[in-house]
């Protein structure tokens, strides 16, 4: 199989609650790397299985130079607080200032089936919050004020049925 297409924007997949991952075989350990190999030839630093269309608790996240691969994460705390503008590959060309945990405690299991947790500051924890919305069908358009959500629709041309205009 070669790399996984990236949804955009007004695909339902990215509006869904992800499935738990009750296991991880060969498959699921196939999907992180070629998750890992879509994310990197797209210049990310994270990506969620929703967003290269599959219903499943799995992540990629590369952001301070160590791949983590994690199913299931769940965040157990969170503290500080940053706001940053911030990107997605689901939704070229957007950029929204998103106010999130500065550091962040997340557990899951990684591809050894292995519960791990997960500490994260800065970048790493904004990167992991970022990719668990994506797993809650949470968007960074979500993020927007009411006010400034007009400021990003020529970016979001959707028509009534949720699909991308042109």
């Amino acid at each position: 199989m070669g790399v996984y297409r990236i949804r955009e924007y007004g695909e339902p997949i990215l509006r869904q609650k992800c499935r738990r991952v009750a296991s991880l075989g060969s498959r699921e350990k196939r999907v992180l790397s070629q998750m890992a190999t879509a994310m990197y030839k797209a210049q990310g630093v994270g990506l969620a299985a929703p967003q290269i269309g599959l219903d499943e608790q799995l992540i990629v996240v590369d952001g301070v130079g160590d791949l983590i691969k994690l199913a299931n994460p769940l965040i157990l705390l969170k503290d500080g607080e940053s706001i940053m503008e911030e990107g997605c590959l689901s939704l070229p060309h957007t950029m929204v200032k998103v106010k999130r945990a500065s550091r962040v405690i997340v557990e899951g299991w990684n591809e050894n089936e292995e519960r791990v947790r997960i500490e994260g500051e800065d970048l790493l924890a904004r990167v992991l919050q970022h990719e668990i919305d994506h797993l809650m069908g949470i968007l960074i358009i979500d993020y927007v004020f009411p006010g400034e959500k007009t400021l990003h629709s020529d970016n979001l041309s959707i028509n009534k049925r949720g699909e991308r205009n042109g």
